[in-house]
């Protein structure tokens, strides 16, 4: 398996007068990981799978798996299993002719891709519905049948099309349970395009955030949260103020926030708070780590600080 998933220079994707992708670069992802495609609706995210698959042309460089999408697009799809967004099936089929098809499209033989097609549904929970027509299935039905055509073949990278798409929370919930589960039960990485905040926090290591047509940002979930800039919140029972005063006093830089204070602690020490309280006479009740939220991080780099 190649060490990194995907490898962005310069790319840029215009329809006519229409930038949909603008100079994106970056090295994204080792393997085993899984990784949150994030951003709005519209923001370019399955535009981006499209091209890395290399199913529609575009300006700039990309490799996939150390791979070239215009030159090395069918090598690509050998080794990436995609879910698309938009139902992809064919009327008249029942699941596992479809997952097998799939199979077969990907260069395995017939009795391989069969075998493959049966494994797939039953990793996706439906092996007891194989044999239906997949126009009968439910929304959940389908979605998890997408999800088996895109393993069959035994990939080591999956694109997911926001695969939660119409499910209920049930649903959604068996869904990134299972697609959380993929990378230890089939040793493949994933790259979950999505617009919702929650389910990328609920699966991924990493985040892509594509706001745009533009990458605002790449790497951990807690470095996106700003989970590493020494920022404390604390909390008292009383006299707030006094402790601000203290703090203050002892060159910590505190700035009210409602009932606690933010403080800014290098190091992470904090030897220093329990000092001031003792001197402003005040019983701390809560000192910890200050974290934003997904929410917050992610509209901090769409729309700035």
């Amino acid at each position: 398996m190649h060490a990194v998933l995907l490898e962005l220079a310069d790319v840029t994707k215009r329809y006519g007068p229409v930038t949909a992708l603008s100079g994106l670069s970056g090295r994204i992802g080792d393997a085993g990981r899984r990784i949150g495609l994030l951003g709005a609706n519209g923001a370019g995210k399955s535009t981006l799978l499209k091209l890395l698959l290399g199913l529609t042309p575009f300006e700039g460089q990309a490799r996939v798996l150390g791979l070239d999408p215009r030159r090395d697009a069918l090598a690509i799809r050998d080794r990436v299993g995609y879910m698309p967004e938009m139902e992809s099936y064919l009327a008249g089929m029942t699941a596992v002719e479809l997952c097998a098809y799939a199979g077969e499209l990907s260069g395995l033989p017939r009795p391989a891709a069969m075998e493959r097609a049966h494994a797939a549904l039953y990793l996706c929970g439906l092996e007891d519905k194989r044999y239906l027509k997949v126009e009968t299935y439910s929304t959940g039905m389908k979605q998890r049948v997408k999800l088996a055509q895109a393993v069959v073949h035994d990939p080591e990278l999956l694109f997911l099309d926001e695969p939660t798409n119409g499910l209920d929370p049930a649903g959604r919930e068996e869904m990134l349970a299972l697609i959380a589960d993929l990378p230890a039960r089939r040793g493949v990485s994933v790259i979950l395009s999505s617009h919702l905040l929650p389910d990328v926090e609920r699966v991924c290591d990493e985040v892509m955030v594509l706001a745009a047509g533009k990458l605002e940002f790449t790497g951990t979930l807690s470095a996106l949260r700003g989970d590493a800039d020494d920022r404390f919140a604390v909390r008292v029972k009383d006299g707030l103020d006094k402790l601000a005063e203290a703090l203050a006093a002892a060159g910590i830089d505190a700035q009210g926030d409602g009932e606690e204070l933010s403080l800014l602690l290098p190091g992470g020490d904090t030897t220093a708070v329990f000092a001031a309280a003792r001197a402003a006479g005040v019983q701390i009740r809560h000192l910890a780590p200050r974290r934003r939220s997904l929410e917050a991080a992610f509209l901090s780099r769409v729309r700035g600080p």
